[in-house]
C-alpha cells in the first residue's frame, strides 16, 4: 500500500463522467425502445455500451484510483496463506464441537431454572 494516488479532478472528468451516465442511460432507454428485438442483439450492445463507458470512467481520476486500489487488493490476496483441506475440517470440527457442548450447557441451564421456577410457582 506504498502507491499513492492523488485525486487532482480536471474539467475533462465531468464531461467524461457525463459521457460515462449518457451511455448508461443510451443503453437503458435502447433495450427498452428495442424489446422486440432478438435477446442476444440488445445483450451484446448492452455489454459493448457498458465497455465503453467502463474504458471512459477507468480515463478519470477517480478510475485511475479505483485501478490502484484493485492492484493492491490483488497483491494483498496473493500474501493470503489459505487453510489446507485437513486444517479447514479439523477446524470445522471444533467448532461443531463446541457448539454442541455449549447447547448442552445451556440447555442444562435452561431445565434448572424452568425446574426451580415450576417448583416456586407451585
Amino acid at each position: 500500500m506504498s502507491t499513492s494516488v492523488e485525486s487532482k479532478s480536471s474539467p475533462l472528468d465531468i464531461i467524461k463522467w457525463t459521457l460515462v451516465v449518457l451511455l448508461i442511460a443510451v443503453g437503458v432507454a435502447g433495450n427498452s425502445y428495442f424489446q422486440t428485438e432478438s435477446m442476444l442483439y440488445r445483450v451484446l450492445a448492452l455489454v459493448g455500451l457498458a465497455v465503453v463507458a467502463a474504458l471512459i470512467a477507468l480515463q478519470t481520476s477517480k478510475g485511475k484510483a479505483f485501478l490502484v486500489l484493485a492492484k493492491e487488493a490483488r497483491l494483498e490476496i496473493r500474501k493470503v496463506v489459505w487453510p489446507t483441506r485437513p486444517e479447514t475440517t479439523q477446524t470445522t470440527l471444533i467448532v461443531i464441537a463446541f457448539v454442541l457442548i455449549v447447547a448442552l450447557i445451556l440447555w442444562a441451564i435452561d431445565s434448572l431454572i424452568g425446574w426451580i421456577v415450576s417448583g416456586v410457582i407451585g
